[in-house]
């Protein structure tokens, strides 16, 4: 996972919730940063040490039997450090045991901060401005040679800092939107005491990709999975643009992509963005492949290994490749390498997990680092139409997961047409962009309706529309009543077999994005 960067910034994870969002606020900063588990040795960076470090938060208390420690060797760097809530207590304990204290008042939510001293790291920051509190414990006698830069009523240590070194901690988090002038601290530790020059943009990193790419591939070839989504897409116009037709895309239609995608999504890889691509109608293949089948996971695995048939099937007289590209993601990444071990399996990855062994494949991850938006930013940067790069997400197992309970053409089609209705209206309401992802699912339901003089029993349609940064969390979009009133009417006269339909006003957690 480790890269190098002429300049970068280094996350020890502590285990919060939001130890993602620091390393998204410091590359919004066009600063590069990874994120590490708090025991990776420092070893590993002495090669290419970072430019600073940040100790994430963290759920636990330093008294917890199995807290994370710090480990101090990180500060034989010589670099500076910013402590964040946790990062702040396992600093302040490793350097004096007994410095902090189950606080009288523990302080959750907004609060506000009362500055002591203005420079360094709170340089820029109003007396009073809102800060995010998330915390049981405090500091309750500061290690020498450290000092108070700030307080709120109930904190009376909200930020500190080294006397002599640039050594740094904040008991709030200034990472989380409610922080008002998070974005100011942030931008002092890494712009102003790291000195890092903030030039990871964009168009730096296609630069630097493209020759690694050429570095690393050589006169060999690569084959490439399009999805018909932004990642996979921007993976292989990135590819492309770097060795041009020793790449070899496929765009398989699986019976389970949206009304007219197949068509529509092949037409912009040929005639848009001149990929060499091959398109297969596999639908039939899946669809028997999945008949009877309800479980969702049995589902998702039945895709995934169909899949792999097929796209070996499809290039079975092509020359041999050496590479598959896979759109894998930084939150992908950061997840295989979580001190808190392999989660549990809420559902498996749509990544093509069997090709590489299959194929005797090495794969080519050219947008590991990237979050879900800097993919965005690279693929307009690559002059990928905007109309394709806002594309909501979508899973890749496509509506086989949407149709809930066992498959059928018949039901994929219904599904298809409320799904296009949906969507065709948020974009005419100009709401497309306003959300996050938005989606139809045809439920295993039938209930009792009346249409016309005549009793009908059909499918029930809920419709899901979500709000988020990245999809790690989201929020049930607000849409207009009138909006929604128009979508239900529209799909029970013109869907036949449907005669019902819900929105779904469920937050994630604890809710999923998608039902299945």
């Amino acid at each position: 996972m480790y890269t190098h960067h002429d300049e970068w910034i280094l996350i020890l994870d502590f285990g919060s919730q939001y130890t993602q969002l620091i390393a998204r606020r410091i590359r919004e900063l066009n600063v590069y940063c990874e994120i590490h588990p708090f025991n990776v040795s420092p070893q590993q960076f002495n090669d290419h040490p970072p430019k600073g470090i940040v100790l994430s938060g963290g759920p636990k208390s330093v008294y917890d039997e199995d807290a994370p420690v710090l480990n101090l060797d990180f500060f034989d760097y010589g670099k500076p450090v910013l402590g964040v809530c946790y990062g702040l207590q396992s600093l302040a304990h490793s350097l004096v045991p007994g410095s902090v204290e189950r606080a009288e008042k523990r302080e959750f939510g907004r609060a506000k901060l009362i500055i002591d001293d203005d420079s360094g790291l709170l340089k820029n920051v109003p007396d009073d401005s809102v800060v995010w509190m998330s915390h049981g414990d405090h500091i309750n006698k500061l290690p020498e040679p450290y000092k108070v830069i700030a307080h709120t009523s109930n904190a009376p240590v909200a930020a500190v800092r080294h006397k002599e070194k640039d050594i740094f901690g904040v008991q709030f988090h200034p990472e989380v939107v409610h922080t008002e002038k998070g974005k100011e601290i942030l931008q002092n530790f890494v712009i102003h005491i790291c000195k890092c020059q903030g030039q990871w943009t964009a168009s730096s990193f296609i630069e630097t990709e493209i020759e690694s790419i050429r570095e690393l591939v050589g006169d060999n070839k690569v084959i490439c999975a399009l999805s018909g989504g932004v990642d996979s897409t921007v993976v292989a116009t990135l590819i492309h643009k770097a060795i041009g037709d020793q790449l070899l895309c496929v765009f398989v239609d699986n019976g389970l992509l949206r009304k007219n995608e197949f068509n529509e999504v092949l037409d912009t890889y040929k005639e848009h963005l001149h990929l060499p691509v091959i398109g297969v109608d596999a639908s039939e293949k899946f669809l028997k492949n999945l008949e009877g089948v309800a479980d969702p996971e049995e589902k998702r695995i039945i895709i995934g290994n169909t899949f792999i048939e097929v796209f070996d099937e499809s290039i079975s007289d092509q020359e041999d490749f050496k590479y598959l590209a896979q759109g894998t993601l930084y939150p992908d990444v950061i997840e295989s390498v979580s001190f808190k071990g392999p989660s549990a399996t809420i559902k498996s990855h749509h990544n093509v997990g069997g090709l590489p062994e299959k194929m005797h494949l090495d794969l080519i991850e050219p947008v590991r680092e990237l979050f879900k938006d800097e993919v965005r930013s690279v693929g307009r940067e690559l002059g990928i139409p905007d109309s394709f790069i806002g594309r909501h997400p979508f899973p890749g197992p496509g509506l086989g997961i949407r149709v809930l309970g066992e498959l059928s053409k018949e039901k994929l089609d219904l599904l298809r047409e409320a799904d296009s209705i949906f969507i065709h209206a948020l974009r005419e309401y100009g709401l497309y962009d306003k959300v996050w992802q938005a989606l139809a699912v045809l439920l295993p339901v039938q209930s009792v309706g009346v249409m016309g003089d005549e009793r009908t029993y059909e499918y029930t349609i809920a419709l899901r529309a979500v709000t988020s940064v990245d999809g790690m969390t989201a929020d049930w979009a607000r849409l207009p009543y009138e909006f929604l009133s128009e979508v239900s009417n529209r799909i029970i006269n013109e869907v036949r077999g449907v005669n019902r339909v819900v929105y779904d006003v469920s937050s994630k957690p604890p809710a999923t994005i998608e039902w299945e």
